[in-house]
């Protein structure tokens, strides 16, 4: 299965918000991932948050709710981008939205108290060097004993579980198909979304890499991070079923 490395420029659209709504569009589970970054990051309202890769900024807009005052999502998305700007206005929440490349912000060096990096958007670099640049960059954003969180699949789980073959149904009208390898530490996914009224809306390749405690660890001692905490095989949906990369998850912690 062959994925190009710039895969992720392209699929974080309309139908992203269609394949992925229990997860992105589900605000019980939003509140409660705001409920552990909260508690894990320590925040005070007056904390400047970074929600890097943050899409929509679902989470952001929830911590706003919460009176939150200096929050910004960065996502390379335009499509996620604008529709953050929009549900913001539309909320009456401060949130700032910022289309730039994670590796490459543009942004003050120790800008930031906090930076997130949530729902398994770390690792989608088939160049490890490229992961590390991007724990590079939030290292530099951070002032000194800021804290960073990442939200990664949880990788012994995936690899004793991870299915070839799934399906799930989006809505009445749409149904998801994917086919899944792992090639080392790398799982390659296709992805076809079908609807019944329009066709075919996608037939496209992504990948993530998958990270167990240990070489997350080496890769964030390596970009300069220290005080390392991880929780692993967490359950966040209510529901048991199987929702690919986000069935179990793994929170990583650690400090500037």
């Amino acid at each position: 299965m062959k994925v190009n490395k710039d895969w992720w420029k392209r699929f974080f659209n309309e139908i992203y918000l269609i394949t992925d709504a229990r997860s992105v569009l589900n605000p019980a589970l939003t509140r409660q991932e705001v409920r552990l970054i909260e508690g894990t990051l320590q925040l005070n309202k007056a904390d400047e948050v970074l929600d890097l890769c943050g899409g929509c900024g679902r989470h952001s807009l929830e911590l706003a709710r919460r009176g939150h005052r200096n929050l910004t999502v960065l996502d390379f998305s335009d499509y996620l981008i604008r529709l953050g700007r929009k549900m913001a206005r539309q909320a009456g929440l401060k949130v700032k939205f910022l289309r730039r490349d994670a590796r490459y912000s543009g942004l003050k060096n120790e800008s930031f108290s906090a930076v997130m990096v949530m729902a398994n958007s770390f690792g989608y670099f088939p160049d490890e060097k490229e992961n590390l640049r991007i724990l590079q960059e939030i290292h530099r954003l951070l002032k000194a004993g800021g804290r960073m969180l990442l939200d990664l699949t949880d990788a012994d789980y995936a690899r004793k579980n991870l299915k070839p073959f799934s399906w799930h149904r989006a809505n009445k009208d749409v149904l998801v198909l994917r086919h899944r390898q792992l090639q080392g530490d790398i799982v390659k996914a296709r992805e076809m979304v079908i609807s019944k009224h329009r066709g075919l809306l996608r037939d496209g390749f992504y990948c993530e890499r998958l990270y167990n405690n240990d070489k997350i660890a080496r890769l964030l001692k390596r970009a300069g991070f220290k005080s390392l905490s991880i929780q692993n095989n967490l359950s966040l949906h209510k529901a048991r079923k199987d929702f690919g990369l986000l069935t179990k998850r793994m929170l990583v912690a650690a400090v500037k």
